[in-house]
C-alpha cells in the first residue's frame, strides 16, 4: 500500500541509528518497560485489573507463540495445547504448594519458608513446563506417521485425557479443583513488595519471544520450516524429520506448560475446566488471527484477543459462541491472518535498524541440505 510504503520511506530517513547503539535499544528498551509498568503497578497508577489483564495477554503470548511453532512453522495441525498448558499448571501449583505452603495436602506442610519463594517460584514454573515437556512426548512419540487432521485428532484425544485425568485425582482437588497459590504471591511480597506476577508475566514473555525467534532463525528452527514445505525432499536432503518434529512438538509444549502455571498463580484457582477444548480453541484463533508463521503476529493477535475478550465479558455465555466464530471467519475469509507469514521488520523495514545484524544467518535452502552458514 502506497501509504504504508510512504510512511516507511520517512521513518527510514529519520532514523538511522549506529551499530553499537542497535544493539542496545531493545534489551534497553525492554527493561525499561518492565521497570515502568512495575512501578505504575506498585503505586497503584494500574489497578490490580489492569494488572491483570497485562499478565493474562502474556500468557496469551506464550500460548499463541508456542502452538505457532507447530501449526505455523512446522505446518502440522495441533489441536490439544490446553492439555499441555493443564499439564504445566498443575504440576508448577503443586510444586509451590508443597515447598512454600503450610496445609497443603500432600505433605500437610511447607517444606520451606515462604521468603524463598521469591526463588523456588520461577522454578515451579519451569518444572510445570518439563512436565508439559515429558506428556508431550507420549503423545509425538507415537505420532511421527501421523498428519494434519490425524494429528488433530491425537492432539484433541490427549487434551481430553489429561482433563479426565485430573478430574479423577483427588490428591489435586479432582473436579473440586485447586487453590492456594496465591499465597505463594503473597509470600513473595512479603520478602519484597511489589506485583510479583505482573514481572514474571512479564520476563517469561519476552523469553518465550526471545527463544522462539533465535530457535527459528537457526539450523534447527530451518529444519523445522523444512518439514512444512516439503517432508519427503526434507529428509532426501538429510533432515531428520522425526527428530525436527519432536523438538518443536515438545518445545512448544514446554512453553505452554509454563504459561499454564503463570496463569495458575494469577487466578490461585484452577480446576480441570479451564483447561477444556474450549482453551485449545483460544490458542487456536490467535494463531490463525496473527498469521501462521509469523512471531510478531502471535504477539499482536493476542493483544488483540485478550482485549476482545474482556469486551465480550458481559455476553457472558455468548462469548464462547462468538470466540470459535471468529476463527472460522478467519479461515473462511481471511485465512493468512493479520500479518501473513510476515514478521514486523519485513511490513515496516525501519525497524530492521532495531535489531543488531545477524552475520550468521542461515539461508532456507542451505537449513535442508545441512544448515550451512554463510
Amino acid at each position: 500500500m502506497q501509504w504504508l510504503n510512504n510512511f516507511n520511506s520517512r521513518i527510514d530517513s529519520r532514523f538511522n541509528p549506529s551499530a553499537k547503539n542497535r544493539k542496545l535499544i531493545m534489551p534497553v528498551t525492554t527493561i525499561a518497560m518492565i521497570i515502568i509498568l512495575t512501578v505504575l503497578a506498585k503505586f497503584e497508577i494500574i489497578n490490580n485489573y489492569f494488572q491483570t489483564i497485562i499478565v493474562t495477554i502474556c500468557i496469551n503470548i506464550i500460548m499463541s507463540a508456542s502452538l505457532n511453532i507447530v501449526n505455523g512453522y512446522m505446518g502440522e495441525f495441533s489441536c490439544g495445547h490446553g492439555g499441555f498448558m493443564a499439564t504445566g499448571a498443575y504440576v508448577s501449583s503443586i510444586i509451590s504448594l508443597i515447598l512454600f505452603k503450610d496445609g497443603n495436602a500432600v505433605t500437610g506442610h511447607a517444606l520451606l519458608p515462604e521468603g524463598l519463594a521469591l526463588l523456588g517460584f520461577p522454578i515451579s514454573i519451569l518444572i510445570g513446563g518439563l512436565g508439559a515437556m515429558l506428556v508431550s512426548l507420549i503423545v509425538a512419540i507415537p505420532s511421527f506417521k501421523t498428519r494434519d487432521d490425524y494429528l488433530a485428532i491425537i492432539t484433541v484425544a490427549a487434551n481430553f485425557i489429561v482433563t479426565t485425568a485430573i478430574n479423577n485425582i483427588p490428591l489435586v482437588g479432582a473436579s473440586r479443583g485447586l487453590m492456594g497459590m496465591k499465597s505463594v504471591m503473597n509470600g513473595m511480597a512479603d520478602v519484597f513488595d511489589v506485583p510479583w506476577i505482573l514481572i514474571w508475566g512479564l520476563v517469561f514473555a519476552v523469553l518465550t519471544i526471545l527463544s522462539i525467534h533465535f530457535l527459528m532463525n537457526s539450523t534447527l528452527g530451518k529444519g523445522i520450516s523444512a518439514v512444512k514445505y516439503d517432508e519427503i525432499s526434507a529428509e532426501i536432503m538429510s533432515v531428520n524429520t522425526n527428530r525436527m518434529k519432536l523438538i518443536a512438538f515438545t518445545f512448544s509444549s514446554f512453553l505452554a506448560g509454563i504459561a499454564g502455571g503463570l496463569f495458575a498463580h494469577l487466578l490461585g484457582f484452577i480446576n480441570p475446566s479451564s483447561f477444556g477444548i474450549m482453551k485449545s480453541t483460544e490458542s487456536l484463533v490467535m494463531v490463525y488471527l496473527g498469521g501462521m508463521g509469523s512471531l510478531s503476529g502471535s504477539v499482536l493477535s493476542a493483544v488483540i484477543f485478550t482485549i476482545l475478550l474482556e469486551l465480550l465479558r458481559p455476553a457472558q455465555i455468548l462469548k464462547w459462541v462468538i470466540i470459535p466464530l471468529i476463527l472460522i471467519l478467519i479461515m473462511e475469509f481471511h485465512p493468512e491472518g493479520i500479518m501473513g507469514s510476515k514478521e514486523l521488520t519485513q511490513v515496516f523495514p525501519w525497524t530492521r535498524k532495531l535489531f543488531p545484524e545477524d552475520r550468521n544467518k542461515i539461508r532456507p535452502e542451505t537449513a535442508a541440505a545441512g544448515g550451512q552458514n554463510e
